[in-house]
């Protein structure tokens, strides 16, 4: 990585060792490849990588603590990874199917699992709905669409678990989403969602998810 570059990356926060523990190497090694990869990849915004921790890396491996071990988690949309990479190391006991339609991003995502060697990831080249398996656990996304159509999207992918979950990454605006997917919500029976805000007092940002299952 070019000294240019290593001037613009944000400074390992301290959290990210106790948050990613013995796989903080790996976390480490995947933030760096972000990085290096991302003007030529379109991942990130130039401006990011001086938040490429506190706001992205960090950011993702938070919803960690809401995956159990030895289950399987189908990230939506995964583009540059997230949430589904840095989950993934801070979970290491669950695996995770990372679903990206765009060739180029896919085929990076493939690259980044084989080179790094982490072994709880696949990645599947694909839009959501082509996907044929039906009983993922969670279903992940991030930055990828409104409540209602990601409740679209992935529904399919959880039908058939058990309480099937959907965790979705969002914003200031998430109350309102949950409004605005109340009739989608309603028809195909999920609970009630929870709005988690995950890392208070302990990372550098918060991150905000909706939480949901199908009754």
């Amino acid at each position: 990585m070019s000294s240019d570059l290593q001037a613009e990356l944000e400074k390992e926060p301290p959290y990210a060792a106790e948050l990613f523990g013995n796989q903080i190497d790996l976390a480490r090694a995947f933030t760096q490849r972000l990085a290096q990869d991302s003007e030529t990849f379109g991942l990130l915004g130039p401006r990011e990588l001086s938040k490429i921790w506190s706001r992205h890396v960090i950011n993702s491996g938070l919803l960690a603590e809401l995956i159990k071990p030895g289950s399987q988690v189908a990230d939506v949309g995964s583009g540059a990874g997230l949430p589904g990479i840095p989950m993934a190391i801070a979970q290491p006991a669950a695996h995770f199917t990372l679903i990206e339609p765009m060739e180029r991003r896919a085929n990076w995502l493939k690259a980044v699992v084989q080179d790094l060697k982490i072994q709880n990831i696949e990645v599947v080249r694909a839009r959501a709905e082509e996907v044929k398996k039906n009983d993922f656990d969670y279903a992940t996304a991030r930055a990828v669409a409104s409540l209602d159509k990601l409740l679209k999207l992935m529904t399919p992918l959880i039908r058939e678990a058990p309480n099937g979950t959907i965790i979705a990454m969002k914003g200031s605006k998430a109350e309102q989403e949950i409004e605005e997917a109340a009739k989608i919500l309603s028809k195909f029976g999920y609970s009630q969602p929870e709005v988690l805000i995950l890392g208070s007092g302990k990372a550098p940002e918060t991150a905000t998810v909706v939480r949901t299952f199908l009754k």
